[in-house]
């Protein structure tokens, strides 16, 4: 299963506290943006986790399921060095991550 997951924290020590955290359960995208990878028992933990952390009145923690035949692309500037491959983005046909949106 595969989950988008995204904070917005008000407190820099929180964040920083959430942030930790998260690199413990999955892959981080953007800055305050994750994709997980696991079972519902480990979702659940990471979820119960980062409740524990926030403040619930100021801050900001969402979960996006993301369907099993899902195509990911990406944009602008390459995320990784030329040679890296992070299997969880598709390669097109010369072996490197798509660069353009794919129809």
């Amino acid at each position: 299963m595969q989950y988008l997951l995204g904070y917005d924290i008000s407190d820099e020590k929180r964040l920083q506290r959430v942030h930790r955290k998260m690199v413990k359960y999955a892959t981080p995208i953007q800055y305050s943006v994750f994709l997980f990878e696991g079972d519902c028992q480990t979702l659940q933990k990471c979820i119960d986790d980062i409740l524990q952390l926030i403040h619930k009145k100021q801050d900001d923690f969402r979960v996006y399921p993301l369907p099993s035949n899902a195509k990911q692309w990406q944009l602008g500037e390459a995320i990784l060095p030329e040679g890296i491959i992070w299997t969880a983005l598709p390669l097109n046909n010369e072996g490197k991550v798509s660069q353009k949106i794919v129809a």
